[in-house]
């Protein structure tokens, strides 16, 4: 066994393979970047080596540095996560060179299984089945064109070194291929430094089923039963479970077998995922293989009891695999939520800046988080924006979804936006819960982007009781400190009105032992909680129910979260309430003659000049974040009246890229 090895990655990921080495004793290197000089997994490691500036094409994507602090730190093995350098053959053939063991597989297989084009020629002639499309390499938009229209429309045009969602587009007619081609072929560069793509069938109505693999060098390759990765935004997987609620034991068994002799075509050795599309039928098309530890292991580790991590760590010192597939079983059911820092009420852009509060919710045997940050820890722009992954396990499907809830309603984050109740909104929807999935969930269930109207409450009343005994609280410490000045005592009242969502809801409270009595609408409610100010969660009982409230205090207001509900209330007194009714309400500037970037972001390009007549539709300028690139199009027709910002400016959110002659154009 290994005496030590270097992490080739960082966040999260780098995170749970050092757990997982502590556990075996073994030694841990980090390596980090300018900005990860504080980053969790730096300083969880033994050691850690610098290894270059913020961007990851000139740190965690080279090569020689990396070889260089194996050497320097006498590590014998590299573990790449997922991402940067960990389907990279060349990475592989180096670290080789260097006799240094790879934890991973070899050369041969990364490149053939790895490649999304040879991937697929060499499924096709494993007899896997395989989706319609043409897999050698296109040169220009024009060639991509002509290959869309001879398959026919909608198609997939995908990265082929890609994975994450990157470099992929879905194209309907012949200009969304052109920018498509355009679009993938630019991030696939930026991302994996190898600009090729490929064409295939899109699949309407199409699940997207996963197979995890682990073979050994002694001729044992297993499949460890199926992940359900439907749930995508922009092709990038959100909620990921095992096993998958569509799936029969025949078709499971037929994949399963599939995806093994996939692998024992390329004579493939460590862990791997194997990835189909699947339709309404269980017909299933082979997509792509990752030759890698998957973001989502956790859900299989959860069902099947093993550590993928420490197997992949087993076979590459050269150990049997301690279980044959006779031994596989699925026991209960995982659920995992990629918490993101971005802004889901703004388009999901990314979000970034300095964790402020960060605290996450208990882990036991029905939760578990991955993490790579810490409160008072940086969110930087030049990497993926995933904050962390909450995995809860119970015995079914519905206790799994129930404790996921729980889960995200006690993971609390400030300082940057997050995809919390976007996800806590996934939760609730029925068709989720009914297993009802598709690729095209979130595009389906929210047409027109997220919103606050998308989180209505499970039951307002909750949310009204609670911000009307904070407030009770609140006045029951300021009669306590009047009564210390001798005739100064304030009597505090029972009666109050709580402004949630521009409604009233008049209440009553009294302070009782642990707790208050409330009555909303001639319901009454017994909140017992030890809550007290400053503390950003409120855990306690409502009528003998667990609950557990984010409490963020903005001003003379309160924002609640609960179960998936965002609500900004105002505890006013009835005569307060009547009188602010008639308030007059600020109207926002006018921003429409700018265009502002969205995000945090490096402004890529602007394709307008000053004095240009632009139509709507039209491309304004690309800002890239988090490794993606953003499209920013004219809603509406005008002239640019001046340019604001240059192509390398790094940009804030809202800030303004161009100024329009008019209001016509945005």
């Amino acid at each position: 066994m290994f005496n030590k090895i270097l992490i080739a990655n960082r966040g999260e990921i780098a995170c749970r393979i050092i757990k997982t080495a502590r556990k075996m004793g073994i030694k841990t290197v980090a390596v980090y970047s300018d900005a990860d000089a504080d980053a969790l997994h730096r300083l969880m490691a033994d050691e850690a080596v610098h290894i270059g500036p913020s961007s990851s094409a000139h740190s965690y994507l080279v090569i020689d540095n990396i070889v260089q602090a194996c050497k320097k730190t006498g590590a014998e093995a590299v573990h790449p996560g997922y991402g940067f350098l960990s389907e990279n053959r060349k990475f592989q053939e180096a670290l080789s060179a260097a006799g240094i063991v790879f934890i991973g597989p070899d050369a041969h297989a990364i490149y053939a299984m790895g490649d999304k084009i040879e991937s697929k020629k060499l499924a096709r002639e494993a007899g896997v089945s395989t989706v319609p499309g043409y897999l050698d390499v296109i040169k220009n938009p024009e060639e991509a064109v002509e290959i869309a229209r001879s398959i026919g429309y909608p198609v997939m045009i995908k990265a082929s070194a890609g994975g994450g969602g990157k470099g992929m587009r879905i194209a309907f007619d012949d200009a969304q291929c052109i920018e498509g081609f355009v679009s993938a072929t630019n991030e696939a560069k930026l991302a994996f430094a190898d600009d090729r793509v490929f064409i295939e069938k899109y699949v309407d109505q199409p699940r997207h089923i996963e197979i995890q693999v682990l073979a050994d060098g002694y001729g044992n390759t297993l499949y460890l039963g199926e992940r359900e990765c439907s749930i995508q935004r922009r092709h990038q997987k959100v909620i990921e479970e095992a096993p998958s609620p569509f799936l029969d034991e025949e078709t499971r068994r037929s994949m399963g077998e599939q995806a093994v002799a996939l692998c024992r075509a390329v004579k493939y050795k460590s862990a791997g995922t194997v990835e189909f599309i699947v339709d309404s039928k269980r017909n299933f098309y082979f997509l792509e293989m990752n030759t890698r530890l998957q973001v989502e292991h956790p859900v299989t580790e959860l069902v099947t009891g093993l550590d993928i991590v420490e197997l992949m760590i087993k076979v590459a010192a050269g150990e049997a695999l301690p279980v044959t597939q006779r031994e596989v079983r699925l026991h209960g059911w995982a659920v995992e939520c990629r918490i993101y820092a971005e802004d889901p009420f703004r388009g999901f852009m990314p979000s970034t800046g300095r964790l402020n509060r960060y605290i996450q919710p208990p882990e036991s045997s029905a939760v578990r988080v991955d993490s790579g940050v810490y409160e008072g820890g940086e969110i930087s722009m030049y990497y993926d924006p995933m904050i962390a992954k909450l995995v809860t396990y119970g015995d079914s499907r519905t206790q799994a979804i129930q404790y996921m809830r729980d889960a995200l309603d006690h993971f609390y984050i400030c300082g940057v936006s997050h995809n919390i109740p976007f996800l806590a909104s996934i939760m609730a929807k029925q068709r989720f819960v009914e297993g009802r999935l598709t690729t095209n969930f979130i595009a389906e269930e929210y047409p027109n982007g997220f919103h606050i109207a998308d989180l209505p409450p499970e039951n307002p009343d909750i949310l009204v009781t609670v911000a009307a005994s904070i407030q009770r609280q609140h006045a029951d410490r300021e009669a306590r400190i009047s009564g210390q000045f001798l005739g100064h005592e304030m009597v505090v009242a029972d009666e109050w009105v709580v402004r949630m969502n521009k409604s009233n809801h008049p209440v009553s409270v009294r302070t009782t032992e642990g707790g208050y009595d409330v009555v909303v609408n001639t319901k009454r409610f017994a909140l017992r909680t030890n809550w007290d100010f400053g503390q950003p969660l409120l855990r306690g009982t409502i009528n003998g129910r667990q609950i557990c409230v984010q409490v963020e205090r903005r001003g003379v207001d309160y924002r609640l979260l609960h179960a998936g509900t965002q609500a900004d209330c105002l505890v006013l007194t009835p005569l307060g309430a009547q009188l602010a009714s008639y308030m007059p309400v600020k109207a926002p500037p006018d921003m429409s003659r700018y265009l502002l970037s969205p995000m945090p972001g490096l402004l890529v390009s602007v394709a307008v000049s000053d004095g240009q007549e632009i139509k709507a539709g039209e491309t304004l300028a690309v800002v890239e974040a988090m490794k993606m690139e953003n499209i920013l199009r004219a809603e509406r027709d005008g002239v640019v009246k001046q340019i604001h910002a240059l192509p390398g400016d790094s940009l804030a959110v809202d800030q303004i890229i161009l100024e329009f002659e008019n209001t016509k154009a945005a």
